[in-house]
């Protein structure tokens, strides 16, 4: 009896094995799979706001692709606007985008911008709804759970509607996207029509997936967090290019940025590693601390990065990206280099 047993026991005991591999933690699983290794050294792209015109559309991007496919990248970002605010939202742009997003060797990963739904519904767009484009990204793009690219990976989802929120963990740094949009991310002052019955509670999902990454990355340890999405909230006063708001006080409660901010002040403050918040929007690389806390003294740990994009009024292609070295051995775990695609440069006519 002992003897046919012990078949049965090795059963169980594999079975259980297999049991606490399925149960064990995401982010440990997540890096077996991609092969990263615990504080280990690694780059990253970031880009958006593009493209916006046939050059870009032709050329720009199919170069800056080809420029991030030449670097051993882990992954990349977009974070939003796959098309201008004065062209139209047919479906083609969103199967164009995802094309794009597919030819990157590294796993690729979007966050939506106001430009391919909130804005959809002026004339010069299409006179689309805007929640209807909304539906469409979410059940055409983000379909899966895993991210775009040549080598793919998979990502936690937030649940539905709202399955455009991702995380997902690289060596000792937590990732996550945030869908925040421009145009008040569709609150109260959109130019066009503001929905605040869509906007108030995609904000507090969106807060909730903020605040779950934040409480994770304390749980694992991790060494930094990075969030990913398109608005420009206007940080501070300073800023000509974004709302303008007073940075110690925020700004009033129909603002659509204010529980955002307010929230990501809370975190960064308590999270007390660094993080880095990657926005689009403005069309203005940069990278600066523009975020003080309730005494109006700064926020030392975020670092805003804001990637390129189109600038006409530069008369630049501006398909450029950010590339992003990641070392959580170091003491800012981020360090950022422009990169200027060769074959994207500006010619500048000699004096």
């Amino acid at each position: 009896m002992r003897n046919h047993l012990l078949p049965l026991f090795a059963a169980l005991l594999a079975a259980a094995a297999t049991a606490g591999l399925a149960t064990a933690n995401d982010d440990d699983d997540d890096r077996r799979k991609h092969g990263d290794h615990f504080g280990s050294r690694y780059a990253i792209g970031l880009w958006g706001d593009l493209p916006y015109n046939d050059e870009q559309t032709t050329t720009g991007v199919p170069n800056l692709i080809a420029d991030m496919n030449d670097q051993r990248l882990a992954f990349s970002v977009h974070d939003g606007d796959i098309k201008s605010g004065s062209t139209r939202c047919d479906d083609d742009v969103y199967t164009r985008a995802e094309g794009y997003f597919n030819s990157l060797r590294a796993p690729a990963m979007y966050t939506p911008g106001d430009n391919e739904w909130t804005d959809c519904d002026r004339a010069n767009n299409g006179a689309y709804s805007s929640r209807e484009r909304l539906e469409h990204i979410r059940s055409t793009i983000f379909d899966t759970a895993s991210s775009f690219g040549q080598r793919r990976m998979r990502l936690q989802v937030q649940a539905a509607p709202y399955v455009e929120n991702r995380r997902w963990t690289v060596g000792r740094v937590q990732y996550a996207t945030l869908h925040v949009v421009g145009s008040d991310n569709n609150c109260e002052g959109d130019t066009t029509a503001p929905d605040p019955a869509e906007c108030r509670p995609r904000e507090a999902a969106t807060i909730k997936w903020m605040r779950e990454t934040f409480a994770r990355a304390k749980r694992n340890r991790a060494a930094a967090v990075m969030l990913f999405m398109q608005a420009n909230p206007g940080w501070d006063a300073n800023d000509p290019r974004a709302p303008l708001r007073d940075a110690q006080t925020l700004a009033p409660t129909t603002d659509g940025f204010y529980k955002t901010l307010t929230a990501l002040r809370e975190e960064t403050t308590a999270f007390r590693r660094p993080v880095s918040v990657v926005q689009g929007d403005s069309h203005y690389a940069r990278i600066d601390k523009p975020l003080l806390d309730a005494r109006g003294h700064r926020i030392e740990n975020l670092t805003r990065v804001e990637t390129f994009g189109d600038a006409p009024q530069n008369g630049n292609n501006e398909a450029q990206w950010i590339k992003v070295t990641v070392d959580p051995r170091s003491r800012e775990v981020f360090s950022y280099q422009p990169q200027i695609v060769p074959e994207n440069r500006t010619a500048v006519p000699a004096p």
